[in-house]
């Protein structure tokens, strides 16, 4: 079953929907790779992929638990490698202004992020560096 489409639109921008919602959004390419940079771009939207998917495995885990993940949020870095033009490495820094007391608790929540479906599906050439501030 077909769920996604992808659309160009010229000049290096695409319009992306979510077929079973409507929802849609635009990529662009970046600046320095020849486009107008005026949207995220493809690897953009790979690394934000992948904070939206940490987010969401630790949000199952906290609603099971009754752990709030208010105020949380996550500061990306993307890495890009020239030969050839990759995303080589990700940084994430996790933020949690108020986490489960319990450390062994915060160690769940570390490795729910750690595996989630997006991070284990990324190459593993990508280099993925999560930093958790509590």
């Amino acid at each position: 079953m077909i769920t996604l489409k992808t659309q160009y639109e010229g000049q290096l921008r695409n319009l992306n929907t979510h077929l079973p919602s409507g929802n849609t959004f635009i990529t662009d390419a970046p600046t320095d790779n020849n486009g107008k940079g005026q949207a995220f771009s493809p690897t953009d939207t790979v690394c934000v992929a992948l904070g939206s998917c940490m987010f969401t495995i630790m949000g199952i885990m906290a609603d099971r638990k009754n752990v709030s993940m208010e105020g949380m949020h996550i500061a990306i870095e993307k890495h890009m490698a020239s030969q050839p033009r990759r995303i080589e490495r990700i940084v994430l820094h996790i933020h949690w202004p108020e986490p489960p007391a319990d450390l062994k608790e915060r160690e769940k929540f570390k490795n729910a992020a750690r595996t989630c479906p997006v991070a284990l599906s990324l190459h593993p050439d990508i280099q993925q560096e999560v930093h958790f501030h509590f």
